[in-house]
């Protein structure tokens, strides 16, 4: 089942010479339980893309349908709700409040949108993370890969319909970003959650469903991860 779409997605900043087309007509379509990378060089608008994939920035025109809502049909008020209950973010600097516990943090969403807490499944993601034994420890008292620990159980508390993680590793050194990917992907796996990721790192992309690759606002190729059913990489679409 479908659970994201793109249609025609544009985002343009400026008029005339100085108009920068972050993104130029972008179609895209993400299956359920799906894990897909997204990667591109710097200035590519993989970011921008994420961003309006999860309903931080407005675009200039197209539509962004998530779970079967069109973003575009909600104000603001509606689409903050929307985001905190369909979609999880996890983000290069964790964005964690240092002055509460990691328990805290990761059950904070939840108490924001006044929903129940289903503490069974919370443990069982802190379990699944290894970060159960420090449910009472502060950011600052975790290290990079603890802290992105915690993040990732953040987003997936309320048990979106979506993940998105923006460079989820990218403070991390290259032991560690594969042990956090490795949990991202068999906690999405183990919920049965759709994950998008923007990344650099072409060989942690590799690990995933799907590689989207995009350049000058535009994907110019989507091909398989690293082990599809041939057991070789398969192009699906060259532009």
């Amino acid at each position: 089942m479908e659970i994201l779409k793109t249609t025609d997605l544009k985002k343009y900043y400026g008029t005339g010479v100085n108009q920068v087309k972050a993104l130029d007509g972008v179609n895209l379509s993400v299956e359920e339980g799906e894990f897909v990378a997204v990667v591109g060089t710097s200035g590519s608008g993989k970011s921008t893309l994420l961003h309006m994939l999860g309903g931080l920035d407005y675009a200039t025109s197209g539509t962004v349908t998530v779970a079967g809502k069109d973003l575009s049909s909600l104000n603001e008020t509606e689409l903050t709700i929307f985001r905190r209950r369909n979609i999880g973010f996890v983000f290069q600097n964790y964005n964690l409040v240092p002055v509460l516990n990691v328990y805290e943090n990761v059950v904070l969403p939840l108490e924001l949108d006044g929903a129940n807490i289903d503490r069974k499944y919370i443990q069982n993601i802190m379990e699944m993370l290894g970060i159960l034994e420090k449910r009472d420890s502060l950011p600052g008292q975790l290290s990079g890969g603890q802290q992105q620990r915690v993040a990732i159980a953040r987003a997936l508390a309320s048990k979106p319909s979506l993940i998105l993680a923006d460079e989820p590793t990218g403070n991390l050194d290259s032991k560690t970003s594969q042990e956090v990917l490795g949990l991202l992907k068999l906690t999405g796996e183990t919920f049965h959650q759709t994950i998008v990721m923007i990344t650099h790192n072409d060989a942690l992309a590799q690990l995933c469903d799907r590689i989207i690759r995009i350049e000058d606002g535009r994907i110019v190729r989507t091909r398989t991860g690293k082990t599809p059913v041939s057991g070789k990489e398969v192009p699906e679409y060259e532009k």
